[in-house]
C-alpha cells in the first residue's frame, strides 16, 4: 500500500492543532541547553547522554519532531564518500548509527548503496579520484562500467560513461532518527520542550549565563546552537557571528512509472547522484524522487523566516517554482528515460544552510565561553557531527580531526553579511562541480594585502588566498631559475593545475643561496617571563632549550599528543621567545 501524502493545508492544520496550548513551567537550571530539536540537536543530546551527562534541556520553537526546520523536509539521502576525510567519517558513522536505531521496531536507515554517475569523461576521471579517496577513508567503493551500473539500476540511460558505487550509502528516515535519538536521550535524563522560542542568551564577562525563552529562563553555562537556518539569529543573541546562509532548494516526487509497477519498497535501488547535471535521484516505491541545484542561488535571510503561525505549511518551506525545476526534470528524463513526460506529485521548496566553505560549523565560540555550535549539519553527517560536538564538550577534544569544521577557522572578515552571502552562493553553485583541491575562489579577493603586495604583482606573483591574505605561491620573474637546471620532474594534466615548476627552482635557490620571506600573514606571539621555557616545553613536541638566537621548528600538541599546529619558536633571550 502506498504512503499517503497530506496536502499542504492539511499539514498546516495538523501542526497548528498539535501546538501546545497554554504555558507549562520550564526547568530553571541545566548543565546544557541545546537550541533546536532537529536531527543535529537530537544527535548532540543523544551523544551527550551516552557519555554520561544527564541534566540536558533541548528546546525548539516548533512541535516535536517535525519542528519546521530543514530536517522536516530533507530528502534524507546519505552519500558517504567525500574528499574531506572528516565528512566521510561523519557519514559512515551516521549510516551505522541510524541502522542500529529503531522506531516502532523499524530501522531508521535503509542501506541500499549509492551510485554517482559519470555523464562525461571528465566526471569519470574525477570518480576515479573519489573512489580512491573512499577506499583510503575505509569505505566500500568501486568503479563500475556502464553495463555494471545498469545491472544495479536497469532504468539508467545507455549514455553514461560509468559510475562509482558506495555500498554503505542509503536513505535516512530523518524524522524517525531524530525521534529515536531523542527517546534514548530522554530515557537517560534529557528533557525536550517543544513550542518554546528562545528570545535571548545572557552573556556576562565573556561567558554564557542563561537562555531566556518565551516560557521562562534557564540558567546554564553551556549552550549548543543547533538551530540550523535560524542559527545566525541565535548567534546574534550571544554576540557570536555564525557564518551561515539559508537558501531554497527544490525536490519533487514523480507520478508512478510503469517500470516500477507493484514495487512497494520504501527504497530498493541504490540512490543516485548525477553531478554533471547538479542533481540527485532515488527510487521510492513505484516512483522517483528528483532534486536539483541547477539554478541561481535563492537566498533567504534568517530573520525573515516566518514563525509557525505565519507559515503556510512550516517555516522552512516556501511556494514551489516550476521554472527553476524545469532543467532538473529534463535531465532526470535523460538519465532515466522512463521518467520522460512523467508528472510531479509532492513538491518541496525547502530551506537549508550553506557556509562560506561548504563545511559544518562546530565547536566553542572563540569569543564567548560556553557557546557551542552544531550548525550547517546535513542529514548525511548528523550522527557523526553530533557525536564529535558531544565528545568535544565532555572530553575537551573530539576523536576526529575537526580543523575543517571548527568555527574558529573563520576570521572576522569572513563573518560579514556580504561575505557570507557571496561565498555561500558560490558554494551552492559549485556543490556538485569538479573542484581541484588547489582551486582558488574568484570572489571576493584582495581582502587582505601585505605591504609588499604591489611589488609581488610586479614580479609576476601567482596569488593564492589564505585566511583572506593574498599570498604568492611562485613568481613569474623567477622563471629564469629554470634555465638549464630543471628543478625536478614535470607534472601533467590534473596534477599540473595550480602548480608551476618555478616552485622547485625557488626552493633550490633558497637552499643554495638566500631568499626573503614576507611573514605579514603569520600570527606572531611573544612568550616571556620566568616560566616561559617550561611553558613552551609543555606545549610543544621539540626541545625548546636551545641557545639564544636559535630557531626551532616544532608542533603544538593537545593533551592526547595530537598535533594542533606546526610553528617556529625563536629563543630571543633566556626568558623570551618569539612564536610564529
Amino acid at each position: 500500500m502506498l504512503e499517503y501524502y497530506p496536502t499542504d493545508e492539511e499539514l498546516a492544520t495538523a501542526h497548528r492543532r498539535d501546538r501546545r496550548e497554554g504555558s507549562l513551567g520550564m526547568q530553571e537550571q541545566a548543565r546544557v541547553v541545546i537550541i533546536g530539536a532537529g536531527i543535529a540537536g537530537c544527535s548532540v543530546a543523544y551523544h551527550l547522554t551516552e557519555l554520561g551527562w544527564r541534566d540536558i534541556v533541548v528546546v525548539d520553537q516548533g512541535p516535536l519532531f517535525e519542528t519546521g526546520g530543514s530536517t522536516s523536509h530533507a530528502p534524507g539521502m546519505v552519500f558517504q564518500v567525500n574528499f574531506a576525510k572528516v565528512m566521510s567519517e561523519f557519514a559512515k558513522y551516521t549510516g551505522d548509527l541510524y541502522s542500529r536505531l529503531k522506531l516502532s521496531n523499524q530501522s531508521c536507515y535503509l542501506k541500499v548503496g549509492g551510485l554517482e554517475i559519470a555523464w562525461t569523461t571528465d566526471r569519470f576521471e574525477d570518480l576515479k579520484r573519489k573512489a580512491a579517496a573512499g577506499k583510503l577513508w575505509g569505505l566500500d567503493t568501486d568503479l563500475l562500467t556502464p553495463s555494471e551500473a545498469r545491472e544495479l539500476i536497469p532504468l539508467l540511460s545507455k549514455r553514461i560513461h560509468g559510475a562509482m558505487y558506495s555500498a554503505g550509502d542509503g536513505v535516512t528516515k530523518q524524522l524517525w532518527a531524530a525521534e529515536a535519538m531523542a527517546n534514548a536521550a530522554m530515557q537517560r535524563g534529557a528533557t525536550f520542550d517543544s513550542d518554546t522560542k528562545v528570545t535571548d542568551i545572557e552573556v556576562s564577562e565573556g561567558s554564557v549565563q542563561a537562555v531566556v525563552t518565551d516560557r521562562g529562563r534557564i540558567r546554564t553555562e553551556i549552550v549548543v546552537s543547533a538551530a540550523g537556518i535560524w542559527g545566525p539569529v541565535i548567534g546574534r543573541m550571544a554576540g557570536v557571528p555564525i557564518p551561515l546562509q539559508p537558501m531554497r532548494h527544490q525536490y519533487a516526487h514523480t507520478e508512478p512509472i510503469p517500470a516500477l509497477a507493484g514495487v512497494s519498497d520504501e527504497a530498493r535501488d541504490p540512490i543516485i547522484r548525477h553531478q554533471d547535471a547538479s542533481m540527485y535521484l532515488r527510487q521510492r516505491q513505484d516512483h522517483y524522487v528528483v532534486g536539483g541545484y541547477r539554478h541561481e542561488p535563492l537566498l533567504v535571510e534568517p530573520e525573515n523566516i516566518p514563525d509557525w503561525e505565519a507559515s503556510q505549511v512550516m517555516p522552512s518551506m516556501m511556494e514551489w517554482q516550476d521554472d527553476i525545476f524545469e532543467f532538473s526534470r529534463e535531465a532526470a528524463a535523460d538519465l532515466v528515460p522512463s521518467l520522460n513526460g512523467v508528472g510531479l506529485t509532492r513538491k518541496v521548496n525547502g530551506m537549508f544552510s550553506f557556509t562560506p566553505d561548504g563545511m559544518p560549523l562546530l565547536g566553542e565560540s572563540p569569543n564567548v565561553r560556553g557557546f557551542w555550535l552544531a550548525e550547517a549539519i546535513w542529514i548525511t553527517h548528523s550522527g557523526g557531527a553530533g557525536k564529535a560536538v558531544a565528545e568535544w564538550i565532555v572530553d575537551g577534544n573530539p576523536s576526529s580531526d575537526l580543523r575543517e569544521c571548527d568555527i574558529g577557522r573563520f576570521h572576522p572578515y569572513a563573518t560579514t553579511p556580504s561575505y557570507i552571502r557571496n561565498r555561500g552562493s558560490q558554494q551552492f553553485r559549485e556543490v556538485y562541480d569538479i573542484i581541484h583541491p588547489q582551486q582558488q575562489m574568484d570572489e571576493p579577493r584582495n581582502i587582505r594585502k601585505t605591504p609588499y603586495h604591489q611589488r609581488f604583482v610586479e614580479l609576476g606573483a601567482e596569488f593564492f588566498e589564505n585566511a583572506g591574505w593574498e599570498r604568492p605561491q611562485w613568481f613569474g620573474a623567477n622563471e629564469t631559475l629554470l634555465e638549464g637546471r630543471p628543478a625536478g620532474p614535470d607534472r601533467n594534466g590534473w596534477a599540473k593545475r595550480y602548480w608551476s615548476a618555478i616552485i622547485g627552482a625557488e626552493h633550490r635557490a633558497t637552499r643554495e643561496a638566500v631568499a626573503l620571506f614576507d611573514l605579514t600573514p603569520f600570527t606572531k606571539l611573544e612568550v616571556t617571563g620566568k616560566g616561559a621555557l617550561s611553558y613552551l616545553q609543555h606545549l610543544t613536541s621539540n626541545n625548546m632549550e636551545k641557545p639564544e638566537g636559535k630557531i626551532t621548528y616544532t608542533s603544538m600538541l593537545d593533551y592526547r599528543g595530537g598535533i594542533k599546529c606546526d610553528l617556529t619558536v625563536t629563543r630571543i633571550a633566556s626568558n623570551r621567545f618569539l612564536v610564529i
